[in-house]
């Protein structure tokens, strides 16, 4: 997988902005624990603060106050001008928005911190790891990849608020998804001859090619002037200078008036049957089409086909590894998901949907499959954080058909590079 380098979350608020809860088994300084780990409200503060920094840049963002009721953010929305014709938002529909931001950016930063928890657990659980080199190998493979100077990456850590040591850290949870989703589904690859040939007769006909032409063709908008374009080529011109002077088919004028690897049944009914039945070599017209009147030539035919199941046994045997494996991982994610939620327990004031102590009709932050949610990409343009697999590809390893791997920590879409 060519990993897409992107910004680390969307958040906002700071240390002294966030009053901790007492969630039923959440000691005192923790925000959420996790089986006998415990997330600190010291960590979870830091990543608010970081994920602040490297997304408001000055706007709106960078004013989120729960304590102040997001007067300063209010006001930075209300004083913003507004297209002609639009409203502007009064100050209480900018203070609800500001605390909708900061609320649905809040449980982004617990989701990402409780999801890193599952990750590493899991990891440690089925004996998976990965070494310091591996780790530093992925980053600065991709540093190269996203910061082609030394200096755009130091501006960049000092804009974003992240440390080297931030980076390395989603590195390498990235790097022990992808290894956890590889040992998931490295013996759901074996398919048999008997599989293979199965799939082949229930799909046979998805391994035919239909017969194909090529043609020469003049479109005209009138009868008349289809019957001067096949008088002109009957006198020997030819169909370049002859569709260049009538043709109103601009693609294959532009061509010259070809028209090349059209299959059965996927033209217009009438020129299809006439396309199907002409003899190759000989001038054919005009047939009347919703389009206007056309003149051709068969200049070649490609007769129809059936791939054997020799032809089509590779292919075959690769849609069905990835159908298996993706089973294998989609039953995994669930199980995971379920497993973990249980272990999981969240101060009051932290909860989110991966909180066993989440109420019933909490709707999940994530994905079902365990991927990254959709978070707002940062306005500023600013190049993008190594660390992270692009929203919702699969990680090296995973099945073609795709599926995020497991408890994947939430993500930004790659902001338009300046």
């Amino acid at each position: 997988m060519t990993l897409r380098l992107i910004v680390v979350l969307v958040a906002v608020g700071a240390a002294a902005l966030v009053t901790s809860g007492c969630g039923s088994d959440v000691p005192a300084g923790a925000v959420a624990k996790v089986g006998d780990s415990t997330i600190d409200k010291a960590e979870f503060d830091k990543w608010l603060a970081t994920a602040t920094q490297g997304t408001a840049q000055g706007g709106a963002a960078a004013s989120l106050d729960p304590e102040n009721d997001f007067e300063e953010c209010a006001q930075s929305i209300v004083s913003q001008p507004v297209p002609q014709g639009s409203e502007k938002p009064s100050e209480a529909d900018a203070r609800k928005q500001c605390k909708d931001q900061y609320e649905q950016l809040k449980d982004e930063v617990m989701q990402f911190l409780i999801q890193a928890q599952w990750v590493q657990q899991e990891a440690e659980e089925q004996g998976v790891e990965v070494t310091e080199a591996e780790v530093r190998r992925s980053f600065e493979d991709q540093k190269r990849q996203a910061f082609p100077k030394e200096r755009d990456y130091q501006e960049f850590l000092e804009s974003s608020g992240m440390s080297e040591e931030d980076i390395l850290f989603r590195v390498r949870l990235d790097t022990l998804q992808n290894k956890l989703t590889q040992k998931i589904t490295e013996d759901e690859g074996k398919v048999s001859d008997e599989e293979v040939g199965d799939y082949y007769e229930e799909n046979k006909e998805t391994f035919a090619q239909p017969e194909r032409r090529d043609l020469n063709v003049v479109l005209t908008k009138t009868e008349e002037r289809a019957e001067q374009a096949l008088e002109e080529l009957e006198n020997g011109s030819s169909f370049r200078a002859v569709a260049r002077e009538f043709s109103i088919d601009e693609a294959s004028k532009s061509q010259g008036g070809k028209l090349p690897d059209v299959a059965k049944g996927q033209q217009e009914r009438a020129l299809d049957e006439a396309v199907f039945s002409a003899q190759r070599g000989e001038l054919e017209g005009p047939v009347r089409t919703q389009f206007g009147y056309y003149v051709f030539e068969v200049t070649d035919v490609t007769p129809a086909s059936q791939q054997s199941l020799e032809e089509a046994e590779e292919t075959i045997k690769n849609l069905l590894r990835s159908q298996k494996q993706q089973e294998a991982l989609d039953g995994f994610i669930k199980d995971f998901r379920e497993e973990y939620k249980d272990k999981t327990d969240c101060a009051d004031d932290y909860v989110i949907a991966e909180c066993s102590n989440a109420p019933k009709d909490r709707t999940e932050t994530g994905p079902a499959s365990g991927g990254a949610p959709q978070t707002p990409a940062p306005q500023t343009g600013a190049p993008p954080t190594p660390g992270a697999p692009p929203t919702g590809a699969p990680p090296t390893g995973a099945p073609p058909t795709g599926g995020a791997p497991p408890a994947a920590p939430p993500t930004a879409p790659a902001p338009a590079q300046p």
